[in-house]
């Protein structure tokens, strides 16, 4: 039954009517302008249609003139709805209710960032932020422009060129661009700069002070690379040698490397515990106890509530807790040797430096006894070979 707006508002039921004085009741309503809606006849005697409901009550003495009866099958409309709500009147109250809160929590600030900040501390830039009216569990209505809370932040907060405020949902971002300033050069003593391994030159550049060495000179420990005398026996001047200067090293390394690997494995037994999260803390609400593992790895996985976008102050957290294991592997002769020159090239590396290379290595010695791999291997490295020597204690001596 296709029924209009209006009669949706003033409310429509529908009837079922039977009696062998179905024809005079038709006839009787439509000469006196009673209105029976998507009229169908079933059969003979019976009839369905759809009634306003002020002409339920008008089609009373047309029934009891003809003999039939009316059966309601139906209703529909504004009215019968405010009727079942007022029936669930706590049911309508819980989700108003609801809605209420919902929107009530979408409107407060739950928390607040700070990003940029790498010399200011955070807890400064909050105090300011907490004097201009942003601070969690604040109303998002009484929150002021954000364009003149940043100037203000701006004037109190030193050392900043500039501060960003932006709202995202529940959370604020106060985002902080430092102003940079020069580090000061620390005050220097006269010096050398001398060789801190025996290698072979392989680049050399002075920003200060005498080149003493050329590129393939071999050098020892301890002889002076850049001098930080200029000038003859005369004239003599002292000066803060300063320069880079790399050459080859070749350092030895005993390696031992073992024919098993440990390896971690999950087991595939866990335990799963739920969280419930508001505000940035949570509080469990299942798998309660210990873990029933000796050894184990936990991994969480969170989910934040969203209503149209936005998201809500509040979700869940899902702790795995996965039982593990740690099981010896065998490996072959080559994987062990590999192993094993793997962790010496970056120990070699992280003793050399930053810019060290290692330009080649070779294998002295090799031998494979009670499940490991001994090996002696010497590796050719191009690293900084300068190490600072004052000029104060030749002066004194």
């Amino acid at each position: 039954m296709r029924l209009s707006w209006l009669d949706k508002m003033r409310g429509v039921v529908s009837v079922r009517i039977q009696g062998n004085g179905l024809e005079n009741l038709m006839n009787a309503a439509a000469a006196d302008g009673l209105q029976l809606l998507s009229l169908r006849r079933t059969s003979l005697d019976e009839a369905v249609c759809g009634l306003r409901l002020r002409d339920l009550f008008r089609i009373r003495p047309y029934l009891r003139r003809t003999g039939c009866r009316l059966r309601i099958t139906g209703r529909h409309g504004l009215p019968f709805m405010l009727a079942k709500l007022e029936r669930r009147k706590f049911f309508v109250a819980g989700m108003l209710l609801f809605f209420v809160g919902m929107y009530l929590l979408s409107s407060l600030v739950w928390r607040v960032e700070v990003k940029g900040n790498d010399r200011l501390a955070a807890d400064l830039v909050l105090r300011a932020a907490r004097e201009e009216g942003i601070y969690p569990f604040q109303w998002s209505f009484r929150l002021q422009p954000f364009d003149e809370v940043s100037k203000r932040l701006a004037t109190k907060l030193p050392g900043t060129a500039w501060v960003g405020v932006q709202k995202h949902g529940t959370k604020v971002t106060i985002e902080l661009v430092e102003t940079t300033a020069p580090d000061a050069k620390p005050l220097m003593s006269p010096r050398h700069l001398i060789a801190s391994e025996d290698a072979v030159i392989t680049h050399i550049m002075a920003e200060t002070g005498r080149p003493v060495v050329r590129k393939n000179t071999r050098v020892k420990k301890g002889d002076v690379l850049i001098s930080g005398l200029l000038g003859d026996e005369e004239k003599e001047e002292t000066v803060v040698a300063e320069g880079t200067v790399k050459g080859l090293v070749w350092h030895e390394y005993n390696i031992v490397s073992p024919l098993t690997r440990t390896v971690k494995v999950y087991t595939g037994e866990r335990k799963v515990q739920w969280f419930a999260v508001v505000g940035g803390r949570a509080l469990q609400v299942s798998g309660f106890g210990k873990a029933p593992f000796g050894q184990y790895e936990k991994v969480r996985q969170e989910q934040q509530a969203a209503w149209r976008g936005i998201s809500l102050p509040f979700g869940r957290m899902k702790q795995s807790i996965m039982e593990t294991r740690l099981e010896k592997r065998p490996v072959t002769k080559e994987e062990a040797r590999a192993d094993g020159l793997l962790q010496a090239r970056a120990e070699i590396l992280t003793k050399a430096g930053e810019d060290a290379v290692i330009r080649d290595e070779n294998l002295l010695h090799e031998k494979t006894e009670n499940g490991k791999v001994y090996m002696k291997v010497l590796f050719e490295v191009e690293q900084s070979i300068t190490t600072e020597m004052p000029l104060v204690h030749i002066q004194g001596e």
